[in-house]
């Protein structure tokens, strides 16, 4: 099957020629290679487009709410340095986009949330701060850290990731609430977390990165299973601070 130049220079851009002559042209349904790889760009695009805007309801869940109740901020601060790191590694590498590119999106979301509990805690002085600090962060690890040191901050990114989901886990059993966190934002992170697997698999050789999306994927499980286990319940209201 000929398609136009306008609709087939897009879908060669995405997956190559040899793929788009096998599955296009000769409509080829044999070729598991070809189909693997085409659903691994198709995945990783939408992982991508689902990132830009995961962490969105969340934002607008703690504007609208007037509080970060709930939220871990060592959780969030924690994330924020690891999405910094992935970002800079894969940008780097000279990776594809479409097997990190998520990782842009996300760092801007996690970072404006940060900001918010800190300003919802009332702590302005900090959250001028920690907006320096992440931006000073960006530019080391973009600009001015040598290559090998980036490999060995990305390997920390793996136990640095579990110590990121390990808070806001404790958060919530401990409160037996998932207070502030957004349903939308859990549940999306974890499919895209769990479709980044497949797509690390199939078009990146690269171990780090696969133990890195697998550990992701299993602890956003756990708190996916966490939003629906404690479904409904609410924070106890705090009592009210005498003025003095």
């Amino acid at each position: 099957m000929l398609l136009p130049a306008p609709l087939k220079e897009p879908i060669v851009a995405l997956i190559g020629d040899k793929c788009y002559v096998s599955l296009v042209e000769d409509f080829d349904l044999t070729d598991v290679p070809c189909i693997k790889y085409a659903i691994s760009k198709a995945l990783g695009f939408g992982i991508v487009l689902g990132g830009s805007i995961v962490k969105i309801p969340q934002i607008l869940t703690i504007v609208s709410a007037g509080s970060a109740r709930g939220l871990s901020l060592t959780s969030y601060i924690l994330e924020t340095l690891s999405c910094c790191i992935t970002f800079s590694y894969n940008w780097r590498q000279g990776n594809p986009f479409s097997t990190y590119g998520e990782t842009c999106f996300l760092t801007a979301q996690n970072i404006i949330i940060t900001l918010l509990i800190l300003f919802y805690a009332q702590r302005l002085s900090e959250t001028t701060l920690t907006l320096v600090g992440y931006a000073a962060v960006l530019y080391g690890l973009t600009c001015v850290v040598p290559s090998w040191v980036m490999a060995s901050l990305y390997a920390a990114t793996i136990p640095l990731s579990l110590a990121s989901k390990v808070p806001q886990i404790y958060t919530n059993f401990a409160n037996k609430s998932t207070g502030q966190l957004s349903v939308f934002a859990v549940v999306n992170y974890f499919a895209g977390t769990t479709a980044r697997v497949f797509t690390t698999m199939t078009e990146l050789d690269d171990p780090l990165m696969l133990t890195g999306s697998v550990l992701a994927s299993v602890l956003n499980g756990i708190l996916m299973i966490q939003v629906f286990l404690y479904w409904g319940k609410k924070l106890e209201e705090e009592k009210p601070r005498k003025v003095e």
